[in-house]
């Protein structure tokens, strides 16, 4: 096996012809003329001593020997484009990536300050951040997705390591007009009697709805499902029903959108937003530095 023969303008040509079925075409996309693409695939085929390509009137096809390299040269070209990508960055200045996934809760109330602060100090370390769901938070950081996570009490930590990040309490929101819009505060138990507008039943705060409704004998009447703690004042607004939210979301939200914030009542409205990792000890130090830096605004 020669693999002198072997460079990677022959095997990105490889991709595209196994991809369109057609040296033509993939001489085309690589911009190379036919003759010239003709003779890197029978160099590539001398080079590894067997028939890649099986050849008929209207183009070709891969042999099993073409099929394995196929997705060995898939493999290959997505490496060379990750590291183009990695020194483009250390060009550019940037010496890190740090991989955070959060609930929607964090991303909305504390993320966007904490974080423009910490990118201020460290410019040279990128931030890939991805929302879900506090249970999808914790799976990600589990089977290594991301390498810390941000979500709320009462989920299931499946074993991580723990710490607080922040706490939030949850208020209600209701339109002008309504029949608790002129309260200050409320319990739980005077709101379930009305329409409620919730995010999605996997997340933190549907659940804790649920569980809360359920505890008084009176499931929640969700009248819509929506996204965003945005979409849900829109929905309220438009009196499609009442919604309970994070303080700190909902009073932008509300002020915007002439809504009323009442308190409640009830214990469990104080909630925690938890770091969690598999290892504190075993992070890489641009992330340590991150989870040190969302700890120092523990509160």
């Amino acid at each position: 096996m020669n693999l002198h023969r072997i460079d990677l303008v022959s095997l990105s040509l490889f991709n595209l012809v196994a991809r369109t079925g057609s040296i033509s075409q993939g001489a085309e996309l690589a911009s190379l003329a036919i003759g010239a693409a003709s003779k890197r695939m029978a160099d590539l085929e001398l080079a590894f001593g067997v028939p890649l390509l099986e050849r008929h009137s209207r183009g070709v096809k891969l042999t099993l020997a073409g099929e394995a390299l196929h997705r060995h040269v898939q493999r290959i070209l997505n490496d060379v484009d990750q590291m183009s990508g990695d020194l483009s960055d250390h060009a550019r200045g940037v010496t890190g990536e740090v991989r955070l996934w959060a609930n929607t809760s964090a991303i909305t109330q504390f993320l966007p300050a904490d974080l423009a602060a910490f990118v201020g100090l460290r410019p040279g370390l990128r931030i890939e951040l991805n929302e879900a769901d506090s249970r999808e938070v914790v799976l990600a950081v589990l089977d290594g997705r991301a390498e810390l996570g941000i979500f709320a009490d009462r989920t299931p930590e499946l074993g991580l390591q723990t710490a607080l990040y922040r706490r939030d309490r949850l208020v209600l929101v209701v339109p002008p007009g309504h029949a608790l819009a002129r309260r200050r505060k409320a319990a739980f138990a005077e709101a379930v009697q009305y329409d409620f507008v919730s995010l999605s039943q996997s997340t933190s705060l549907a659940q804790r709805l649920a569980l809360e409704s359920g505890q008084l004998s009176q499931p929640l009447r969700i009248r819509i499902h929506v996204r965003s703690f945005d979409a849900m004042c829109q929905m309220v607004r438009a009196g499609l029903g009442i919604a309970v939210l994070p303080v700190a979301a909902a009073q932008p939200l509300a002020r915007a959108m002439g809504l009323r914030v009442i308190d409640l009542s009830d214990a469990w409205v104080e909630r925690e937003l938890l770091l969690g990792a598999r290892d504190f000890s075993a992070l890489a130090r641009p992330m340590r530095s991150l989870f040190d830096h969302l700890r120092a605004g523990v509160g």
